[in-house]
């Protein structure tokens, strides 16, 4: 009997996720009255929810009844923690023992070096996010009025889809500080990764307890027991999330931002810094900015969160070696050093891989959105805007110039391809689809070529 490799079954499992629920939303009682849903706009919806993206062709709020909107929060849940987390939460409670195999692809789902600790680390996981959420929705629910409303875009902001009930998504409190706030910490914490939250928890509970219950003379260095993974997440997340609120600020002072007070200027510079790193919310008119503030939005939509996490990209972590590659090579070293560690070459090489199968698929698929959409090319900043839907599509971030709920039906497709390359990841897909994995065992002869 075929067994499916452990890439072959994320795939698939997302893949399954997303057409029940697109059947599900083609339901008419997933639509309020007198707002119908084609077939192609279900099945859109539920492949951005799924993939946790935010783009949307139907006006969330409006058009789906509240069964629809409950279909669309569950999917950004199961999409946010992952199918297979979910699925072995389920299993630990009704006691089932895990085979070799279960362990072997939990263990490549979070991207762990061995299976020892994942039924504790998956159960602290969805506690974790549990919480984390309905702190979010308490915070939410003295500014909106509505303990549904706090809830659903709680659990949209720290699973990093974008998804908002209201048209204008949170444009009316662009100058909420309760609401700006609460959203850009759920977006982040969503997006450092559940085993970078888990870790940074132990650091907190360590200062915790040196501080209280230890003598100076018996401490130890504490950020010797972080993982080189936290460090490099929290080290690249930092600085993007400044130097986003800067960019964004120093571009949009005399546009966008123009007229507003420093408080308005700093919030929407902040959130806007944030919410392109996979989240999808917005406080301004995303098609209003100017066309460099838009590519610079490009980017970082490209860098997404981190690895482990709700959000898309090619990840921070994947930045962050590729710097650190980068600088070995000016250098000359022959290994890539970060934090006085060594990062093993295998992991460099998939690095670069990701980087280059992520930029490979935004080149082609900008281009067949292009060619698709050729009739729209009258449309100020068309190639930007088509760019930049493709990006937010792969990043899983959601934001939107205006032009998806316009594309045509097979333009619509090319972006849920995207999503769902997005967030299974271009290494995973591309591991999914290959047959098998080739080993020589012999070395051809060794030529120089001329680069650069």
């Amino acid at each position: 009997m075929f067994k499916l490799q452990p890439a072959q079954l994320v795939a698939v499992s997302f893949l399954l996720v997303i057409l029940i629920g697109g059947v599900v939303l083609s339901l008419p009682q997933s639509s309020n009255p007198g707002h119908s849903l084609s077939p192609i706009d279900a099945f859109f919806t539920a492949t951005s929810a799924t993939c946790v993206t935010g783009l949307a062709v139907k006006d969330v709020g409006k058009d789906f009844s509240m069964f629809g909107q409950m279909v669309i929060l569950f999917l950004i849940q199961i999409g946010g923690l992952g199918i297979m987390t979910l699925s072995t939460f389920f299993a630990i409670i009704l006691g089932k023992k895990f085979t070799l195999r279960e362990n072997v692809i939990m263990k490549g789902a979070l991207d762990r070096d061995s299976a020892e600790g994942l039924k504790t680390l998956i159960v602290y996981i969805l506690f974790l996010t549990l919480i984390i959420e309905a702190i979010g929705a308490l915070c939410l629910w003295s500014r909106f009025g509505s303990l549904y409303y706090a809830i659903f875009h709680s659990v949209s902001a720290f699973c990093n889809a974008g998804f908002s009930l209201y048209t204008n998504n949170l444009g009316n409190f662009r100058s909420d500080t309760v609401v700006n706030g609460t959203i850009m910490a759920l977006i982040i914490l969503g997006g450092l990764g559940f085993v970078v939250l888990v870790d940074m928890g132990r650091f907190f509970r360590n200062i915790f307890k040196k501080t209280f219950f230890k003598r100076k003379s018996q401490g130890y260095n504490l950020f010797s027991k972080v993982s080189l993974q936290t460090k490099i997440v929290v080290l690249i997340s930092s600085a993007l999330i400044l130097l986003g609120a800067v960019v964004f600020l120093l571009l949009e002072n005399g546009k966008l931002l123009y007229g507003l007070g420093i408080k308005d200027k700093l919030l929407i510079s902040f959130f806007q810094s944030v919410t392109p790193r996979t989240a999808g919310f917005n406080t301004v008119a995303i098609g209003n900015l100017a066309s460099p503030t838009l590519f610079f939005m490009i980017i970082l939509m490209f860098i997404g969160a981190s690895s482990g996490s709700t959000g898309g990209g090619i990840k921070t972590n994947t930045l962050g070696i590729l710097i650190g590659g980068a600088w070995s090579m000016v250098k000359n070293r022959d290994n890539v050093y970060l934090f006085k560690k060594t990062v093993p070459k295998i992991i460099f090489r998939r690095c670069v891989m990701i980087a280059g199968l992520a930029g490979a698929w935004l080149v082609i698929f900008t281009m067949l959105l292009s060619f698709v959409e050729a009739g729209k090319e009258a449309m100020p900043n068309y190639f930007l805007r088509i760019f930049f839907e493709v990006t937010s599509a792969f990043g899983t971030v959601g934001l939107s110039t205006g032009i998806t709920p316009i594309l045509s039906s097979f333009g619509k497709f090319l972006l849920m391809m995207t999503m769902f390359a997005g967030r299974v990841g271009p290494l995973t897909l591309a591991l999914a689809v290959a047959i098998r994995e080739d080993k020589f065992l012999y070395k051809y002869p060794e030529e120089k070529v001329m680069v650069g």
